[in-house]
């Protein structure tokens, strides 16, 4: 049964928020999980307000720019959530770019008011920023730098005017927001960028409500459940989730507002014990290597598990461990942001772990297809959204099929901020997205995702076959010593460059000498496992980890 805000016929966004912040006044809101101090949503409620009130002294109208940067914390989000219900566009800055790149991205989206955190604002200035009229404080909630003394003064006596607007307190009764037209930008989410160019992508207020709607019509989060929000809110994927989808239903989200090393990360779960977990292929995969191949190949129970019934028992007792990891409450883990290593994915799929693969991009905000966990398809990436998105692929029938994969439907975007040429690269006039990955469709109703790899990865070997240096990747990456590697392109040969594992090069002691034949039988096992054409002619060691965009997918042209 849909959510009564969230109709077939659509969805107004911004009386979704304020029927939920009415609903679930006195219960949690935001717990920040450091501090442990905790919003409810009637305070948050309050924040918004506050904020309201400086977003007319400063002059904002709907449609105008703000801009935000720095880490997930409770004012990053009340401050994200105020510009949705204002109508101003706001501009989430991933805090892991540069000063530099950031300073780009503050400019070229015409913020007029920048919400910064302190340590960042050190490497940042009023100077560089012409069209910026205020800089405000994530962490003091004070004015950092303005043009004129005019707002410092306002957010000075900000509280007594507070108080004289509402003199009987703020309740649930004070929240009334303006609704926003369904094509107005909500957001200009910069793209984190492997091919080293950052796009402005606009997402309308019908954009969001795409992924927000199907998020509570599917109970992804329903009242009262519990979040631990560990991802960039700044970027797509974390922001729907962890954030938008939540808060529309009067869940509870715990902000870790720290970076998530598996110690933390698993803390925190304990302690939150979310009902949903969603997270990148990057921390399950770790936990794979780390926890689960050291137990899986020792010879002992190598031999345990080939006797029939003894590894139905101890692949239970792997199970029941990995729920346990993860808070032992959640009905799945939704893995999305990059694809998730085959074999990871092979055995979690074979131990019965709940997790399910989405598929999804900043310009579809992010949703494209999910599938819950029961009908999951291994390899596959989910099923396109049923009446919110569709696909088709742009194949000439060689490759078994495979092609671009192209989607249509609501959550497209309305294009690049300020680049009209990469605008019309992407987006057809009939409303079809260029999504740049190869694949195919398939499964029920021929509506399931199979994804190959990136277009502009994708390599042609001289005999005209394609290859997809990702899924040769996924193979060496499982292998002795690995901690990541980049297939590319060398003159007609393909050379694996790889960041060997120190943790394990340390632990056996391994002489560089050693670690070069280690590698060459790596190459040597690789090629058994790969087609003729895939062949990886050399491995070549690199001294540190690869450059990586802010959501740790590798910068492949920093490579080429």
């Amino acid at each position: 049964m849909n959510h009564p805000y969230c109709t077939s016929r659509g969805c107004d966004l911004v009386n979704l928020y304020q029927q939920a912040f009415i609903d679930n006044f006195p219960l949690p809101a935001i717990t920040d999980f450091v501090s442990a101090k905790t919003l409810t949503y009637g305070e948050m409620a309050r924040r918004i307000a506050r904020l309201h009130m400086f977003f007319e002294a400063a002059g904002l109208h709907p449609g105008d720019k703000v801009a935000l940067l720095g880490k997930n914390n409770p004012t990053w989000i009340c401050v994200f959530m105020a510009s949705l219900t204002y109508g101003t566009t706001i501009v989430p800055i991933l805090n892991e770019f540069n000063p530099a790149d950031a300073l780009n991205i503050v400019n070229h989206s015409d913020a007029r008011v920048l919400f910064v955190s302190n340590s960042i604002w050190e490497h940042l200035s009023l100077d560089a920023m012409p069209q910026v009229e205020a800089v405000v404080s994530l962490d003091s909630r004070k004015i950092l730098a303005e043009r004129g003394k005019k707002l410092t003064g306002f957010v000075r006596g900000l509280t007594r005017r507070f108080n004289k607007l509402y003199p009987d307190g703020f309740t649930r009764d004070d929240i009334a927001y303006r609704s926003q037209a369904d094509d107005a930008i909500a957001i200009i989410n910069y793209t984190s960028g492997t091919t080293g160019f950052s796009k402005g992508v606009m997402l309308t207020y019908d954009n969001l409500a795409g992924n927000v709607c199907f998020g509570v019509n599917s109970r992804l989060h329903y009242c009262g459940s519990r979040a631990l929000s560990f991802l960039p809110l700044a970027h797509a994927y974390g922001c729907a989730f962890d954030m938008l989808v939540p808060l529309a239903v009067g869940a509870h989200v715990t902000v870790l507002g720290k970076t998530p090393t598996p110690n933390l990360l698993l803390k925190a779960m304990a302690e939150v014990r979310p009902n949903l977990v969603i997270c990148v292929p990057l921390i399950l995969e770790k936990i794979y290597r780390k926890m689960i191949v050291p137990m899986i190949t020792k010879k002992p129970m190598r031999w345990i598990l080939a006797v029939p019934m003894l590894d139905r028992a101890i692949y239970s007792r792997i199970r029941a461990r990995l729920v346990e990891a993860f808070g032992g409450q959640f009905e799945e883990v939704i893995i999305g942001g990059a694809p998730l290593n085959p074999e990871v994915e092979e055995f979690l799929h074979h131990i019965k772990f709940p997790f399910t693969v989405g598929y999804g991009m900043t310009e579809c905000g992010p949703l494209i297809s999910y599938t819950p966990w029961r009908e999951f398809i291994p390899g596959s990436a989910g099923k396109l959204l049923p009446g919110i998105m569709d696909g088709k692929i742009l194949t000439d029938g060689t490759d078994g099929g495979n092609g671009e994969i192209m989607v249509r439907g609501k959550n497209v975007m309305a294009g690049y901020y300020k680049n009209p040429e990469a605008t019309e690269t992407a987006l057809e006039e009939d409303g079809w997205l260029h999504t740049g990955d190869m694949g195919k469709l398939g499964g029920p109703e021929n509506r399931t995702i199979f994804i190959r790899g990136r277009y502009k990865t994708m390599i042609l070997s001289a005999n005209g076959q394609n290859i997809y240096p990702e899924e040769i990747e996924a193979k060496l990456n499982n292998m002795p010593y690995v901690s990541e590697s980049l297939v590319v392109d060398r003159d007609g040969r393909l050379v694996a460059l790889v960041y060997a594992d120190p943790e394990a090069v340390e632990s056996r002691k391994l002489t560089d000498a050693e670690l070069v034949d280690a590698m060459e039988q790596n190459r040597k096992d690789l090629n058994r496992l790969v087609a003729p054409y895939e062949q990886v002619s050399a491995i070549e060691l690199v001294s540190g980890e690869f450059a990586k965009t802010p959501k740790r997918s590798i910068k492949r042209f920093m490579y080429k």
